[in-house]
């Protein structure tokens, strides 16, 4: 049986967790954020011009025709377009 503060390994044996460091947690933490952030930048400045549609293999996932599809092999459709078009206006309301 477990008990409180203990953890089982791959080979089944009981050990004693280890006390978290909080100083460390944090610096790692923070490091973890910094990294996010990064991500969560460039997805927002790809956001403004590659169509939302388009995923990373540059097929179309849209469920209605666009002027940027073209067939590919078999049922899949590709999107062509440039990524050179501003979306955002499509769905910024005034409201």
């Amino acid at each position: 049986m477990r008990g409180p503060g203990q953890t089982v390994d791959v080979r089944g044996s009981l050990k004693r967790m280890q006390k978290i460091d909080n100083s460390e947690y944090q610096k790692r933490l923070a490091q973890l954020s910094e990294i996010l952030e990064g991500i969560g930048r460039h997805v927002t400045e790809l956001s403004k011009t590659r169509c939302p549609y388009k995923d990373r293999h540059d097929r179309c996932t849209a469920k209605f025709g666009c002027r940027n599809q073209r067939r590919g092999e078999g049922r899949v459709l590709l999107c062509v377009g440039d990524d050179k078009l501003d979306y955002r206006s499509a769905w910024e309301s005034s409201g």
